[in-house]
């Protein structure tokens, strides 16, 4: 029998710790690592990924998805490199991620070798939990504390392991006299605190003693949306939505108005701008200037996170625990507010919008609208389907325009809005849940940039994966942004058009276009019903804008001295704006 090496205990500890799933790239850095979950195949899987940014999305992708510690493996120098734009996402949207990475020899360090890159002081930043290993007995402690410190601080852990201690046995590894075996094991405690009665008692005084009350819930009230339509109900409060907070509440309640920000409904910001009193639920939504002017409202605040109360609007009342906790002790202390007046505004204001929605998502304009291409997404998803988009005007589609009902899951690269995260999020949730729709909605930019884990759908049969690609040819947000939000006239930001159908069938996969929007309804509903992953090539108007909800006399300005300096194709832009804007008029 083989003795045990630091790799074998290693994959040990994370097996004890529920790990089933491990993304990465394999690597002669991380040659012991591979080898222990060689031998422990049939208990954790390994993804083999086209690239270690990739890596890293996907275990952010399954820890949102299921809540669990998401895993990554990237071998020494560059490949430890590549994961840190994903561990970001992971630190920013705060979800428990392990990176393991490998080292150069241990006693080749800090003398100029191959690959000798120090990522333990590289991973400084993005880490709640840092470490590098100096021998198979400070494994264990090591990887226990790394994977305590991700789940219960809701972080990235690092753990980077020189490569000739990866496949030392542990009976050659002397343990010091203080190292006792087996002493730091265990699982995590979760504090899931409720507040003091007099802390739940002054928030519900405030709440009470407003007149027009907005709810703002983000990624922490996730799981609590029967009580946010409880608090809802009987403070005739209107629910806005952050964008990782969309399926806190469905997109079809009565009781919400959408999304905020540049990519929310005009109710939501409607309903800010005139509220009295706020109510913030497990939300860091970080546009401070969609928030009610200070000193406007009397902000109630709940959050996992003590150090968030008050971050983005001063809270008169803090109150820091699990939402759905402490949602459940302070709503039997909330008065039945007899006025409706505020909340049936926002309700009407949310009809018109979703006819607004209805009337952009059904026009047979040619060049197609991006707009009818969700819609129709929209009616095709199945009830307990999962999407996951990415960074671009493709947000502002599907925020808008995909239905979030009950069931549902959805998710983005909310806070770091790295572009690239859409397809290995939806690879994530296809390994996770392989009974269930799992749409990755992308934009051509975003795509392009991993589009070889177009390979990893087609290697592991992610046949419940369906990728749909807004094709406009443009990096669109960053167009608008130059024009609206500065001024300037569009530079750079035309992209060289690319043949996905094509490219996916090389890949393996099916591929789809649509370029009619009389033909899209149809054809959606063909690839869906694909036996295998496929991808459906959108062509669109790349001239049609994101919108802001309501558009301010000095983004007009803007808009109108980019024209005038020169933007390219600038005649056709202010017809498609004019003509939009006269549509919606009439």
């Amino acid at each position: 029998m083989s003795k045990m090496t630091a790799g074998d205990v290693l994959v040990d500890r994370l097996v004890d710790w529920g790990v089933d799933t491990i993304f990465g790239i394999p690597g002669d850095g991380i040659n012991g690592v591979m080898e222990a979950l060689r031998k422990r195949k049939d208990e954790i899987r390994f993804i083999q990924v086209r690239h270690e940014e990739a890596a890293a999305f996907a275990a952010c992708g399954y820890a949102k998805w299921t809540g669990r510690l998401g895993v990554c493996l990237a071998t020494s120098g560059p490949g430890g490199i590549h994961l840190l734009n994903g561990l970001y996402d992971a630190k920013l949207d705060g979800q428990p991620v392990l990176a393991i990475t490998g080292l150069q020899f241990h006693d080749l360090l800090h003398t100029h070798t191959q690959q000798d890159v120090e990522l333990d002081k590289l991973f400084m930043d993005v880490s709640v939990y840092n470490t590098r290993v100096m021998g198979p007995a400070h494994m264990a402690n090591a990887v226990d504390l790394a994977c305590r410190a991700a789940l219960s601080r809701r972080g990235v852990a690092h753990v980077t392991i020189p490569v000739d201690i990866q496949s030392e046995t542990v009976a050659s590894g002397e343990r010091s006299a203080r190292n006792v075996a087996g002493h730091a094991e265990g699982q995590p405690g979760r504090a899931m605190p409720v507040p003091a009665p007099g802390e739940l008692q002054a928030a519900a005084s405030i709440l009470n003693e407003g007149g027009k009350t907005v709810i703002l819930a983000g990624q922490g009230a996730l799981g609590a949306g029967d009580l946010l339509e409880r608090v809802a109900e009987k403070l005739g409060a209107p629910i806005v939505k952050a964008l990782l907070g969309k399926g806190a509440v469905a997109d079809d309640s009565p009781y919400t108005t959408g999304g905020i920000g540049m990519l929310g409904t005009r109710p939501s910001q409607e309903a800010m701008e005139d509220c009295d009193t706020l109510l913030i639920v497990g939300s860091a939504f970080p546009y401070i200037e969609y928030y009610p002017e200070p000193g406007q409202a009397r902000a109630v605040q709940i959050d996992l996170d003590p150090t968030r109360i008050g971050l983005r609007y001063p809270a008169e009342c803090g109150l820091s625990g699990d939402a759905a906790a402490i949602l459940k002790h302070l709503e039997p202390l909330l008065d039945a507010r007899q006025d409706r007046t505020f909340l049936e505004k926002a309700q009407k204001g949310m009809a018109e919008w979703r006819d607004l929605m209805e009337e952009r998502g059904t026009r047979q304009d040619a060049p197609m609208k991006p707009q009818v291409v969700a819609r129709e997404l929209d009616r095709l998803l199945e009830p307990d389907a999962i999407v996951a988009t990415d960074s671009g005007t493709v947000t502002t589609w599907a925020a808008r325009h995909l239905t979030l009902r009950a069931g549902m899951m959805f998710s983005c690269s909310g806070t770091l809005a790295s572009m690239a995260c859409g397809l290995p999020y939806a690879i994530a949730a296809a390994i996770a849940f392989p009974g269930r729709q799992v749409v990755a909605f992308v934009g051509d930019g975003a795509l392009t940039m991993l589009i070889g884990e177009l390979a990893t759908c087609a290697r592991y049969r992610l046949d419940n994966l369906k990728i749909v690609v807004i094709k406009n040819n443009a990096l669109g947000q960053i167009k608008w942004e130059q024009m609206v939000f500065l001024g300037n006239p569009e530079y750079e930001c035309d992209l060289q058009p690319v043949d996905f159908e094509m490219i996916a069938r090389g890949f393996g996969v099916d591929g789809f276009r649509i370029e009619d929007a009389g033909d899209c309804a149809a054809t959606l509903a063909t690839a869906l019903s694909s036996p295998r992953t496929a991808v459906i090539e959108a062509v669109v108007d790349p001239h049609e804008p994101p919108q802001p909800p309501k558009v301010t006399a000095k983004q007009a300005a803007h808009f109108a001295r980019s024209l005038a300096r020169g933007t390219p194709a600038r005649g056709k832009i202010a017809l498609t704006v004019g003509s939009d804007t006269v549509r919606e008029m009439l």
